[in-house]
């Protein structure tokens, strides 16, 4: 069975109205239909990235959306990626590969060059797939962007592709805000939306009915869904920190949430063990009685260090460990863990050293170069598997190394303290894993009483299937728009 539409956009009046997980609901609807289907999002902002097959980094939501149509994630899917390590300024990433650290100012001055590499992955994608769904960012009735705009509207006109406007019920507000998006754009970027989705409702929905022909008669398009809120799904965030805490586990684990924290996906597996209470620790609280803290990784790891430190944490994780606590930190965390990190360049921000923790024997150096690899090996600390994938900018030396924490294709990696509190590693998704969590949840005190790890890979996919089911109606109403016919060529 085909599809009306080689090329369809989800755009959004709000961040996080619900785009990523539209994508790869109508990502999985058309794979299951035996369709070649691909996502895109020409441009993403996200501190939560994937490493792909190719070698490349990507946004971790179209990863997902990969995961979704049933193909190997590839930079082509999120050409641009920025990775903001500022308020201002942010790693320009094309292609997988980073390019230059921007300010704003000069990051708007260089979009038309990025808008390059996003034709040119688009058209490769579409030469290998039979759909290709794209995601939007943020909105575009944001005004001052729309300037040289890459990410919505300037991308729809640039392939000539039809539009589907997504909002969120739960927000509150949703007819104002897709109404005032509507009367935001210019009547060509008006005449590409094709029809509306509402998002997250709950309730009757008879007493939105009223509502709903309101809508379609003051605009004259459609509502092509109204998708209720789903409780319970265990999808990839693109960006930001989920509120982490269960009260239902007896493990206390504890996350402090600097300003530039990278990779929060890190922690979903535990989010979803039976047996953990997971919390994050937000600016100005206290570090709470817990049984592991783990520092997470940072897209400037000199300016989170300075946060911890500003907030307590030291002497806070010297009373932690005196009293026995396990620490582990995951990448930038694994470096703030050591004596300094030097940052020569000005990689992350002035030129400078800091002065880390100080809990284990390693100096680290950040590069220009970035490694990118998937990982695969064992736990040092007990006979388990782990998996995993890196994305850093620097390199660590020191005696710590001596005692590493895991063994990845044959080579030491990361650190385990003498006095076996302390575990540091470069490995991001190292409790996604069953068995990896296991063991680190043994080795961090948990009692096997406090149940077995979550199969998150499993419950990743059930809530694919979940959210597609819930868009099946939304898919025969894209089949049944009037005159939908597959776009011609000549529409490139």
């Amino acid at each position: 069975m085909s599809f009306p539409f080689h090329t369809l956009m989800v755009q959004g009046t709000t961040s996080d109205a619900g785009k990523s997980t539209l994508v790869a609901a109508l990502c999985r609807l058309l794979a299951r239909r035996g369709m070649r289907v691909a996502p895109f999002k020409p441009q993403n902002m996200a501190l939560n990235s994937a490493v792909t097959a190719d070698g490349g980094e990507i946004g971790r939501a179209q990863a997902l959306q990969a995961q979704a149509a049933g193909v190997a994630p590839h930079t082509d899917m999120n050409p641009v990626l920025l990775k903001p390590s500022s308020d201002t300024g942010a790693q320009v990433i094309i292609h997988g590969q980073p390019r230059a650290d921007m300010d704003a100012r000069d990051y708007h001055h260089y979009k038309p060059l990025a808008m390059e590499a996003v034709l040119a992955s688009y058209h490769r994608l579409r030469g290998q797939y039979d759909a290709v769904i794209v995601e939007g960012a943020g909105s575009p009735a944001e005004i001052n962007l729309r300037d040289r705009d890459i990410a919505n509207m300037g991308f729809a006109e640039a392939v000539d592709c039809p539009v589907i406007l997504v909002a969120d019920i739960d927000r509150g507000g949703v007819f104002a805000h897709l109404v005032g998006t509507l009367d935001c754009l210019s009547a060509s970027e008006r005449a590409r939306i094709v029809g509306f989705v509402i998002n997250r409702f709950r309730g009757d929905i008879s007493l939105l009915e009223p509502g709903l022909d309101w809508l379609e008669e003051r605009t004259g398009k459609p509502v092509l869904a109204v998708l209720p809120y789903l409780h319970g799904l265990f999808l990839d965030a693109e960006d930001a920190v989920q509120p982490g805490q269960r009260s239902g586990g007896a493990f206390r684990v504890a996350v402090p949430a600097p300003p530039r924290m990278a990779n929060h996906t890190d922690f979903d597996a535990l989010r979803a063990h039976p047996g953990v209470d997971l919390r994050f620790i937000g600016p100005g609280q206290p570090l709470p009685a817990c049984d592991l803290v783990i520092l997470p990784g940072s897209k400037n790891t000199r300016a989170d260090l300075a946060w911890l430190l500003a907030q307590g944490w030291q002497p806070a994780l010297q009373r932690h460990l005196r009293y026995g606590g396990r620490l582990i930190g995951i990448c930038g965390g694994f470096q703030m863990l050591g004596v300094a990190v030097h940052d020569p360049h000005g990689v992350e921000g002035a030129p400078g050293s800091s002065a880390g923790l100080g809990l284990l024997a390693i100096d680290t150096t950040l590069t220009r170069s970035k490694r990118l690899a998937q990982a695969r090996g064992q736990c040092a600390f007990a006979e388990a598997a782990v998996t995993g994938y890196e994305i850093h900018m620097g390199r660590s030396e020191g005696p710590a190394l001596a005692r590493p924490a895991f063994v990845i294709d044959g080579e030491p990696e990361g650190a385990l303290a003498e006095d076996g509190q302390i575990l540091g590693t470069y490995l991001h998704g190292l409790f996604d894993l069953p068995e990896a969590c296991d063991a680190l949840m043994r080795w961090a005190g948990m009692e096997a009483a406090g149940g077995a790890a979550a199969d998150l890979a499993s419950l990743r996919e059930q809530s694919l299937d979940r959210i597609a089911d819930a868009a099946s109606g939304l898919l025969a109403a894209l089949d049944a728009l009037p005159g939908a016919a597959p776009q011609a060529e000549s529409g490139l």
